[in-house]
């Protein structure tokens, strides 16, 4: 009688090493060999966080001892559910503990830092996840199954971390991947505990958590702590995830320290909104909202600590970030793509600060009014990004996915990079400029 003998547990990921290596080797992979002796000796953190990053203003603070993150070193090609306790500061919006998600590989250093989409929050309605607002992803906190394939919305959000994507290849897809869920409602950006007062006076207050920045420390202090220090790192994201990337990518690269880093921020632009006049700076009611709701203009907060870790960045100017991030590295490759119709980020931007929109007659006279202010501020970030040497923009019109009646023409690379129709000249050559722009933002020399 035959004797069965089972697989040993390594094949299967021998099968993926050899199903996902590229090619021509990039910067950052190990050999093959290395590659299989990682299987058995994982390979540990050699960049940890050092005694002073653990103190001052927004600290890298690690799980205390005993605490079960959930991490298995050796756990390759599969999403792993990473829990962090209370005491590194990391908190959902509704008070329930903050998680992120890895997905490692053997083969390489490299990593994506993908940031999550979905909406903002700044009032009871909103934060509280009313039916018929816009409000913010997450509400109840994350589960701990969060990227299983019953839900799509994370684990099939882009070909950034979707390893064997069925019609987009990009290089990220060979690389460890980081997934960071978004359930406080502020960009990743915000530092305040809220409380929220229902204002039809039958429910409790809502006491809601805008830790984003908060939450973000405590992922890059887990990084840190965890994995080897990347070769090259992709910070990205889209909408709210896409802003996001922006605001803590300074951190980000200054923390984790990698050789080269990249930076896409699809569909979340952070616009210039000076004082005094709303037509010309249209997103100004929006920030001045958001300031305060969310800590930002707090002493020692949000935008104070980011304008002393970079040079040229203006808090009293949110625009500023753009030419910042530019000069203080100008070995990084960076863009920025979103829609000209764009009918999500721009109806949080501006629906429920303008009269005139709020009473707009009809819906096509109510987007009319969102897309005119949406055009002005876009311009002007188009012109910025056009002088910046290290940063590429790309603003195509739209597209026909993501749709509903206001929710339509958004995320530009969300479930795959096809099908964008070209704000002018012909398709080719907008392809040839996304080319070029893709070559500046991703460093392919």
């Amino acid at each position: 009688m035959p004797v069965v003998r089972a697989l040993p547990p390594a094949l299967p990921a021998i099968f993926l090493l050899a199903l996902s290596a590229p090619a021509n080797a990039e910067l950052g992979d190990y050999s093959f060999w290395q590659s299989l002796s990682n299987l058995v000796s994982p390979p540990r953190a050699d960049n940890p966080v050092t005694p002073a990053q653990r103190v001052g203003p927004y600290p890298l603070l690690a799980n205390p001892a005993g605490f079960n993150s959930g991490f298995d070193p050796g756990n390759y090609y599969g999403w792993q559910t990473i829990r962090m306790a209370p005491q590194t500061g990391a908190v959902c919006g509704n008070g329930s503990p903050y998680k992120f998600f890895i997905n490692r590989v053997p083969n390489t250093r490299n990593t994506i830092v993908y940031l999550e989409g979905g909406g903002a929050c700044w009032d009871y309605a909103s934060c509280s996840g009313q039916s018929g607002i816009r409000g913010a992803r997450n509400p109840n906190g994350i589960a701990d199954d969060y990227m299983s394939l019953l839900n799509p919305g994370a684990s099939l959000v882009s070909p950034f971390v979707v390893r064997l994507h069925p019609w987009t290849r990009v290089k990220t897809q060979n690389w460890n991947m980081v997934y960071v869920p978004y359930c406080t409602g502020d960009i990743y950006s915000g530092d305040k505990v809220a409380v929220y007062e229902d204002p039809q006076g039958q429910q409790p207050p809502l006491v809601w958590h805008h830790n984003g920045l908060r939450n973000m420390r405590a992922v890059v202090g887990w990084l840190k702590d965890n994995l080897p220090r990347p070769t090259q790192m992709l910070a990205t994201g889209c909408s709210a995830g896409g802003a996001g990337s922006l605001t803590n990518y300074a951190n980000l690269r200054q923390d984790i320290a990698p050789d080269r880093g990249y930076l896409i921020n699809d569909s979340g632009p952070v616009y210039t909104a000076l004082a005094g006049d709303n037509q010309a700076y249209p997103s100004y009611p929006l920030q001045t909202l958001i300031r305060q709701a969310w800590g930002l203009d707090a002493a020692h907060g949000p935008l104070q600590y980011l304008q002393a870790r970079l040079p040229g960045f203006n808090r009293n100017d949110l625009g500023s970030l753009y030419p910042a991030l530019s000069s203080n590295l100008p070995g990084d490759r960076m863009g920025h793509t979103h829609f000209w119709q764009d009918l999500n980020y721009s109806s949080y931007s501006y629906e429920r600060f303008y009269p005139e929109i709020v009473n707009a007659p009809n819906q096509a006279a109510r987007e009319a009014l969102i897309k005119q202010r949406w055009a002005t501020d876009t311009t002007r970030l188009r012109s910025q990004l056009a002088s910046l040497g290290n940063v590429g923009g790309y603003f195509p019109q739209f597209r026909n996915v993501n749709e509903s009646p206001l929710h339509q023409h958004h995320r530009v690379r969300q479930l795959g990079y096809s099908g964008a129709q070209p704000a002018t000249g012909s398709f080719r050559e907008q392809c040839s400029r996304w080319q070029r722009a893709s070559t500046r933002s991703l460093g392919k020399q």
